[in-house]
């Protein structure tokens, strides 16, 4: 389709997403301001067996019949690994700097414009707002974790469950946190944690450990995440110490 650029992509993610682009741009092309892939699906360490592909589609102003219109194709999709997209306008985006400055700083960072006017390099992340808001995830993240042991009652197919959910999105907080100690964010994950830890002298061994624990490449016994637990709850701790004492 002309203007649509997917050179870069693994073959899998533009077979996947090349259709998807056909459908809007057919039945929306006029208000279609751009369409990004976002997150893991153009990172170096991409897994297509359980990493779904995610997406941004910037229309030049909001219309809630492309909602509708996009609505049905989400079963069509869904079965193709590609998650529902996140739909915005370049109001939006400019408005909403300062209440997701770790997403979008993310969207920044790790994106590929495959069609229209890239939407995100130029952004303009503030700090202030930016630490703000790694104060409250952390926070969140901690109490969350508590909850989620307290509920998994140390069953290990739970806790399992509990570690990986919690351990989701830990990428954008710690390129967040990275940036804020004015050094360049990676992108692959293994770089992220190597960094992180340099940045904050601390040590990311159970960081490594939740990664392959969320891709599928361990299995540990129960006793084993009990105490992955107890590692991940004091370093998650220390790196609370560590973004509260940032200056804001």
């Amino acid at each position: 389709m002309k203007n649509t650029d997917l050179t870069g992509l693994a073959p899998g993610v533009a077979k996947k997403i090349a259709p998807m682009i056909e459908d809007i741009a057919a039945a929306h092309g006029q208000n279609l301001h751009s369409f990004h892939i976002v997150g893991s699906a153009i990172l170096p360490d991409y897994n297509e067996k359980i990493s779904d592909v995610n997406s941004v589609v910037v229309l030049r102003s909001m219309d809630l019949r492309f909602i509708e219109f996009l609505a049905p194709l989400g079963r069509k999709y869904g079965k193709k690994g590609i998650a529902a997209p996140l739909v915005m306008t370049p109001d939006y985006i400019r408005d909403s700097l300062d209440a997701f400055p770790i997403e979008f700083l993310d969207f920044k960072l790790i994106h590929k414009t495959v069609y229209g006017d890239d939407a995100f390099s130029a952004l303009d992340i503030g700090k202030t707002h930016l630490r703000l808001q790694c104060e409250r995830e952390i926070k969140t993240k901690q109490i969350g974790l508590r909850q989620g042991y307290i509920s998994s009652l140390g069953k290990r197919k739970d806790l399992s469950a509990v570690l990986t959910r919690s351990f989701t999105g830990t990428m954008a907080l710690f390129r967040a946190v990275i940036l804020l100690m004015d050094k360049q964010p990676p992108v692959a994950r293994a770089e992220v944690i190597n960094q992180f830890g340099s940045c904050c002298g601390i040590g990311t061994d159970i960081f490594r450990e939740l990664l392959a624990l969320k891709s599928g490449n361990s299995k540990p016994s129960e006793q084993e995440l009990r105490r992955m637990f107890e590692r991940y709850s004091e370093t998650l701790d220390a790196v609370r110490k560590i973004i509260d004492e940032l200056p804001s």
